[in-house]
């Protein structure tokens, strides 16, 4: 800071007593001039003073925005002349983190339009080095570079080189008797260094000096969650070769007896609820080991089940009283259930887009409502299933004992789309296609769609529009329109069709639905092979048909949400009958059941466990044979393909008949498919997932044996086909959308069997 001295700076008619005419500021850019001359503490009209313009610099300088200012007087008018700090344009973190600009903001506790503040660099500087240090590297070095762009900004650029991490060489416990040492390698964060500990699921060694306090907690609750309730663990003592950078480390541990539990004792301040009710949820056992973790879930469930009467405020305050020479405890759990709490008001933000109505009618709490957990739990979840937003936070703002606000906090995701794209498969060939989708149409919750396809192979038109809530009701409504064309290697069929659904939500988790759907299909480019054939029952499997068909539905549904569920469950069943009027005469049952289950909470990461299966049977009249057209060929079960068995081109595995070499595919009339799958974090930042899977499938139809009189249907019989495969999958919510790359193998193909190693969605859950 300088500030030149009056006698340099002023006339010398200043030394004088002279009237100030005027004042004014030159250099400004963080000030306004109105508040300038409030800093000031005199005006024009008051005489000049060099007592009160010094004390005026010092008032500025003090906002910390200027590293020079200066005065000029001249004829009575007074000018201060001002040079302001550059400002940081652009914060770089080289050889730490992930580049991520808010990140570096966040750790270096610097913004980005801040003022370059050389004690804040080095405060920053500090606090870098000291993170690092916290994972373990010592002798880090941090330098920061500073570039002065042409507009005056501030580059800064701090340069890391990171240290030597230390290597725990060995790790030991004394005193140690009820466990092995690898029993804590799942709950700690330091680890003794395993052979080839580089690789997945093997321990490092590397030292996490910021973990190092919390380690003893962890081991010691381990030994709690196994009734040791006078164990001791003390803090680890560290010996350090810096000349190698590696360590030895040890615990001392005292483990004691185990504790049963004796007696379970409830004090309600205020009885608001049945004994009996609290005990069904408490899973701790008479004369049963203690258990720290679930004595403190079952904290959890006595709060839960009290906040969803009404009282949002209530505590439960476990205690233990232990029994030393019996080695065996009371678990005690005071309850205050403090005043029943209403809601006052529901406020959201963030809706940007999504009607505010659209919002609301989601949420299971509305002003005048008595508070519920449960409520705001699945009112979060509601919201996050309909695939609106990004993610959705209700915070609690209390009022009073008795009255609270809700404030939903939601941030918008991409509904809609514009695509126009090409690829090419082994099947279809080049592959042009267009479309325009959006699940939330002006905000409004109606889900339009309209697409275009077209390859050597297939050829595909469709309009579709959907309400899940017709009018804000628990009623909705869809309609479709649409026409497919497929070229398979025996034949080609075209199918044109319209539907109609109306739907209503049953319950929170549980809606129903029935559709009406009236489709023509005609059949042409029969194989030459096909209509040679002297039995002509096998040409009725190619006779164009009409299907008239309604349908009824059931759906269960209580996942976290739409596109990346962490937990809940998705399940569905229907029945579709045909027969009323057209040709096509059958009875088509689907039922589909799908799992998440989030287990970062026992891995350390965000790893997401899923199960998927589906089970379909076709009920139609087999008294004649088993090619009639009540049904169709496109009727039938085909596997292969996304959203069966990957790894095989969709729809070509089936049981055949004896017809061409490879014989003509008959489809299936029971299928059974069920996927598992593992997905965890690939670049966080960019929402990039990496899913591992296994796909096994059956299915069971008529067909007969390769070399077979394909003429003779009294030799087919009730096959089965079973097929596996495993591979991995690259999953993106990028900003067109939800998009998956499949990379697949087939694990028991046989002859004739046609595999797919790639395949892509893009739009779809995941």
């Amino acid at each position: 800071m300088k500030i030149w001295f009056l006698a340099l700076v002023l006339s010398a008619g200043l030394l004088q007593a002279k009237t100030i005419k005027d004042i004014q500021f030159d250099g400004l850019v963080h000030l306004s001039e109105p508040v300038a001359k409030e800093i000031l503490g005199f005006e024009a009209g008051d005489l000049l003073s060099e007592k009160k313009i010094e004390e005026s610099i010092k008032k500025f300088f003090k906002h910390g925005y200027f590293t020079d200012i200066w005065v000029d007087e001249e004829n009575g008018i007074l000018t201060y002349y001002f040079q302001e700090k550059s400002v940081i344009s652009r914060i770089e973190i080289d050889g730490y983190g992930q580049g991520d600009e808010t990140e570096n903001s966040a750790l270096l506790q610097l913004k980005k339009g801040a003022l370059y503040d050389k004690k804040k660099i080095d405060d920053a500087k500090k606090r870098l080095v000291e993170t690092i240090s916290q994972e373990g590297y010592i002798d880090t070095i941090v330098e920061v570079e500073t570039k002065t762009l042409d507009n005056g900004s501030i580059e800064l650029t701090f340069k890391v080189n990171k240290g030597e991490n230390i290597i725990i060489e060995k790790l030991s416990f004394e005193g140690m008797s009820a466990f092995e040492a690898s029993d804590f390698n799942e709950v700690i964060a330091n680890k003794e260094h395993q052979f080839m500990g580089w690789f997945w699921g093997r321990n490092n060694g590397e030292m996490k000096l910021g973990e190092l306090q919390y380690d003893s907690l962890r081991i010691r609750d381990t030994y709690m969650q196994h009734g040791y309730l006078d164990s001791k663990v003390d803090d680890p003592f560290v010996r350090v070769d810096f000349n190698q950078y590696i360590a030895d480390m040890s615990y001392t541990l005292y483990e004691g007896e185990v504790y049963r539990v004796s007696n379970i004792i409830l004090e309600q301040s205020s009885h608001v609820i049945d004994d009996e009710k609290i005990r069904e949820v408490i899973k701790l056992e008479l004369n049963k080991a203690f258990n720290i973790k679930t004595f403190r879930e079952d904290s959890d469930r006595i709060k839960n089940i009290i906040a969803d009467l009404g009282y949002a405020y209530v505590k439960v305050s476990p205690d233990l009283r232990k029994d030393k020479k019996a080695h065996t405890v009371d678990v005690v759990y005071k309850i205050n259930a403090g005043k029943k709490v209403y809601i006052r008001d529901v406020l959201i933000s963030g809706n940007t887009r999504t009607l505010d109505r659209v919002t609301r009618r989601e949420i299971y709490l509305a002003p005048a409502d008595l508070y519920s957990m449960t409520d705001i739990r699945d009112s979060r979840n509601a919201l996050q299933r309909t695939g609106y937003f990004e993610s959705t936070t209700i915070e609690e703002m209390r009022i009073d004992d008795e009255t609270m606000d809700l404030i939903v906090k939601v941030k918008e995701t991409q509904t809609g789309n514009i695509q126009l794209g090409g690829g090419y498969g082994s099947f279809g060939g080049i592959l042009l296609s267009a479309s325009i989708s959006d699940r939330n149409i002006f905000g409004s919750g109606i889900n339009m769609g309209f697409s275009v396809e077209s390859s050597q192979r297939t050829k595909s038109f469709s309009v579709n529009v959907s309400n899940p809530r017709l009018n804000d009701s628990d009623y909705s409504g869809s309609a479709s329109i649409y026409s497919n064309e497929t070229n398979y290697i025996d034949y080609t069929i075209a199918t044109q069709g319209v539907g109609l659904g109306l739907g209503r939500r049953l319950s929170r988790f549980l809606s129903g639905s029935l559709n009406y759907t009236y489709a023509e299909s005609q059949y042409s480019n029969i194989s030459n092979n096909l209509s040679t054939n002297v039995n002509p029952n096998i040409m009725i499997m190619f006779e164009d048909y009409k299907k008239s068909a309604v349908s009824v539905s059931l759906r269960y549904d209580n996942t976290d949400d739409y596109y990346v569920p962490r937990s809940g469950l998705s399940a569905s069943t229907s029945l579709e009958f045909a027969g009323l009027g057209g040709t096509a005469r059958f009875i088509k049952n689907n039922n589909t059941f799908k799992a998440y289950k989030g287990v970062a909470d026992y891995v350390g990461f965000d790893l997401i466990l899923r199960y998927k299966a589906r089970f379909s049977h076709i009920f139609y009249d087999e008294n004649s044979d088993n090619t009639r057209v009540d049904l169709p060929t496109a009727e039938r079960f085909y596997m292969g393909g996304v959203g069966s068995v990957r790894g095989y081109e969709p729809y070509t595995l089936s049981p055949r008949d004896g017809t061409l070499p490879l014989g003509r595919r008959m489809g299936g009339r029971t299928m059974f498919i069920n996927s598992v799958e593992a997905s965890f974090p690939l670049v966080p930042k960019a929402k990039l997932r990496l899913t591992a899977f296994y796909d096994y499938g059956v299915l069971q139809g008529y067909g007969q044996e390769p070399g077979d009189a394909a003429d003779d249907v009294s030799l087919y019989e009730l096959k089965t086909i079973a097929r596996s495969s495993y591979g991995t999958a690259v999953e993106w919510f990028s900003p067109m959308g939800p998009i998956q790359l499949i990379f697949a193998r087939a694990i028991d193909a046989e002859v004739g069997d046609r595999t797919s190693t790639f395949e892509f969605t893009i739009g779809q859950r995941f």
